[in-house]
C-alpha cells in the first residue's frame, strides 16, 4: 500500500498529540495543529524559527529553563538517542501547561542524525476542569475574568472540607496567593493589560491543579487554593512549584516580556478551625511573605 506526503501530512495533523520536527540546528520545520492547540503558537509563527529561542520556553519543575541547558530535544540530536521528560510549556496566552514529551532522532540513510521530533501531550487536567466548569457556570460561582472558582464557591467548599475533616478526619490545606506589584502593572501598562496578566496566572493554576483541589479567585488580585489530602510537606511543595512555575511564565506585550510573581501563605487547616480563623491565618503568612522580600512562599 502506497500513501501520499499528503496522506502523511493528515495522519500527523490529525493526532491528538502535539507533534514537531526540528532540523539538527532545532530550527522548527513542521509543527502539526494538535501542537498548535497545546501551545496556542499557530505553525506560522514558529516554523523556521529555533526551539531555543524559547518559544515554549520549557521550564522542569522547579522552575529551571531547559532550552538552553538540559534540554531532551538537544539531548536527542547529540546522543541520538530518544529521550522522555515531563515538562512544562510556556502558553502563548501566558500560563504555564504541563506536557509529557518524547523525542526521536531523525536519521539520514547513513545513519547520521539529522535532526529531530517531540511529540508532546497535555497534562493538564482538561477534562476534569471542563466539568467543573460547567458547574460552576450553572450555579454562577465562576468568576468572569479568570473561569475560575469566585469567592462564593471557595466559602462554600472551605465549609464543605472543614466539615469533611471533622467527620472523616481528612485533612487538607490552604494557599492563599497574592500578585505582588499587581497596581504597578495596571499603572504602567493599564488595566486591560491587568486582566490578562489575572488570566494567565489563573491559566497556571488551573493547567497544574490535581483534579480534586479547587483554585479560585478570592477578589482583585487575590488567588485561594483548597489543597485536599496531603501533609505540611506536600503543600508547601505544591505552593512552591505554582510560584516558580508563575515567575517563569510571561506575557507579551507587544516585543515585552511582562513577568509577574505571587506570594504565597500556605496552612494546614487545624481541627479548632473555623472559616475566618482559617483565611485569617493563612492570610497574614501571604503577608508575611511580601513583608520578607515578595515572591516566596510562608507556611504556618
Amino acid at each position: 500500500m502506497y500513501l501520499s506526503k499528503q496522506s502523511y501530512k493528515k495522519i500527523i495533523d490529525d493526532l491528538r498529540d502535539g507533534l514537531y520536527i526540528v532540523d539538527r540546528d532545532r530550527k522548527v520545520v513542521f509543527w502539526n495543529r494538535a501542537a498548535e492547540r497545546i501551545s496556542g503558537f499557530s505553525a506560522e509563527e514558529v516554523i523556521s524559527k529555533r526551539c531555543a529561542d524559547n518559544i515554549l520556553c520549557h521550564v522542569d519543575d522547579i522552575g529551571q529553563n531547559l532550552c538552553n541547558s538540559s534540554c531532551p530535544l538537544a539531548a536527542t540530536i547529540d546522543c541520538g538517542m530518544a529521550q522522555e521528560a515531563e515538562l512544562f510549556l510556556h502558553h502563548k496566552n501566558g500560563h504555564r501547561v504541563p506536557v509529557t514529551v518524547q523525542v526521536v532522532p531523525l536519521t539520514d540513510d547513513k545513519g547520521e542524525v539529522i535532526g529531530a521530533v517531540e511529540m508532546f501531550s497535555d497534562g493538564s487536567n482538561k477534562a476534569a476542569n471542563e466539568l467543573r466548569l460547567q458547574e460552576l457556570e450553572k450555579l454562577a460561582l465562576l468568576d468572569e475574568l479568570t473561569q475560575l472558582a469566585n469567592r462564593r464557591y471557595l466559602e462554600r467548599e472551605l465549609e464543605a472540607r472543614l466539615e469533611e475533616m471533622s467527620r472523616y478526619d481528612i485533612p487538607f490545606g490552604v494557599l492563599f496567593m497574592d500578585l505582588d506589584d499587581f497596581k504597578k502593572v495596571n499603572d504602567d501598562y493599564g488595566h486591560e493589560t491587568g486582566d490578562r496578566v489575572l488570566s494567565f496566572v489563573a491559566g497556571t493554576l488551573s493547567a497544574n491543579s490535581r483534579p480534586f483541589d479547587l483554585y479560585g479567585r478570592w477578589g482583585g488580585e487575590e488567588f485561594v487554593g483548597i489543597v485536599r489530602n496531603v501533609t505540611a510537606a506536600n503543600l508547601k511543595h505544591m505552593g512552591q512549584r505554582l510560584r516558580k512555575l508563575v515567575e517563569k511564565s510571561f506575557l507579551l506585550v507587544g516585543e515585552e516580556r511582562l513577568r509577574v510573581t505571587i506570594s504565597i501563605g500556605a496552612t494546614m487547616a487545624l481541627p479548632e478551625d473555623t472559616l475566618q480563623s482559617l483565611l485569617q491565618r493563612a492570610d497574614l503568612l501571604m503577608y508575611q511573605s511580601k513583608s520578607a522580600g515578595k515572591n516566596r512562599l510562608t507556611i504556618g
